[in-house]
């Protein structure tokens, strides 16, 4: 009689069961290191702010900039250091650096959502047209309504958003036909008519001065930042950041493709639009503030990605933060660089933005959504 030999699918069983708990471990830990990679920088942008506020014509200890904004944030005791300095960072810097924060964080966002939204690793801001819808609709308002209060900046800026993002819908086609490579396409067609539109608005001008001063907006400048248009960016970024946080399943469930969208029972074109639409709103508002700033939106969700994965739950805020912080850094070279002369912030954005890229590129770190 030959002897009782144990069925091999008995042990494969087990090493399955076995295998179940761990495969849920890995995703624990892969959460927990998103989690503290988020959390080191947040830490990473508050001492990239500090030392942003240090920097100047003026320069000041940081452990001074660190203490008068615990003073004024946190209300600490006033320690040994003389007005003339409080008023240098709370007066004259931090509204320059906190619209770097903002600005930063929602483009940086925009093109996470974006990239994922058209399943396009080179998707951003400018490719589906809403910062040149945005930058025409300023560049009218001052150049043809010769007017320049920040409310009606950030109006015409939102309009000029919104009205770009439904021009692309339209000319993507009906919903049946409408895909991410047709939006991508109509963006750029889009984004090239608009920002011949605003160049034309810039040369027919009859006020050279209001021209030159487009031209500097348009290349992006923090130089001189507006009470209301601060005000107006902190509540889009807080609202449609916290926003984006909340919908980031959705938007995994679009970047896997509609079919695994209407799975979850989404309507793919539906919230691929609504999404695009508030999208739109933050940028608008934001290039309302501080003009055309490339590359954030394209070069800082890949980054993103590498470091947290590709949830969108953790990607979000952490290109919100590293775009943050690239923002900062880059105004602060922009203003002190050349000084007392200054550079566009998005000259700088695109120095430094164009290698980063090709680094990326070079070390396989460019992502598909």
């Amino acid at each position: 009689m030959e002897p009782l030999v144990e069925h091999p699918a008995a042990p494969a069983r087990d090493t399955a069961r076995a295998s179940a708990p761990s495969v849920a471990a890995v995703l624990r830990r892969a959460r927990r290191r998103g989690r503290t990679t988020i959390g080191v920088l947040a830490l990473l942008l508050a001492a990239v702010v500090v030392a942003a506020l240090a920097i100047g014509p003026v320069p000041l200890p940081p452990a001074t900039v660190a203490g008068i904004l615990g003073e004024r944030l946190l209300g600490l005791p006033h320690g040994e250091w003389s007005d003339s300095a409080t008023q240098i960072v709370i007066g004259t810097r931090a509204p320059r650096v906190a619209m770097a924060v903002v600005a930063g964080a929602v483009l940086a966002a925009a093109g996470a959502l974006l990239q994922a939204l058209v399943r396009n690793a080179l998707a951003d801001p400018y490719l589906l047209g809403l910062n040149s819808g945005a930058s025409t609709g300023v560049a009218f308002v001052v150049l043809v309504a010769g007017s320049g209060s920040a409310l009606l900046f950030s109006g015409a800026a939102l309009a000029g958003a919104i009205g770009a993002v439904l021009l692309v819908t339209l000319l993507a086609g009906a919903a049946d036909r409408r895909g991410p490579l047709r939006l991508v396409l109509a963006g750029l067609a889009v984004g090239y008519a608009l920002n011949a539109a605003t160049s034309f608005l810039v040369f027919s001008s009859d006020s050279p001065e209001a021209a030159r001063s487009v031209l500097f907006w348009l290349l992006g400048s923090l130089a001189s930042v507006q009470p209301l248009a601060l005000a107006g960016a902190a509540v889009a970024a807080a609202v449609g950041l916290t926003a984006l946080v909340v919908v980031a399943p959705l938007v995994d469930a679009l970047a896997s493709g509609d079919d695994s969208a209407r799975s979850a029972g989404l309507d793919p074109e539906r919230a691929r639009i609504g999404l695009m639409v508030g999208v739109s709103a933050m940028v608008g508002v934001i290039v309302a503030g501080v003009g055309g700033v490339g590359f954030v939106g394209l070069v800082v969700p890949h980054l993103a990605r590498r470091l947290v994965g590709g949830r969108h739950r953790l990607v979000i805020p952490a290109a919100a933060l590293l775009g943050a912080m690239l923002l900062v850094g880059a105004d602060t070279v922009a203003r002190t660089a050349l000084a007392p002369q200054e550079i566009p912030v998005g000259v700088v954005t695109g120095i430094l933005g164009a290698p980063f890229l090709l680094v990326l590129l070079r070390r396989g770190g460019i992502r598909a959504a």
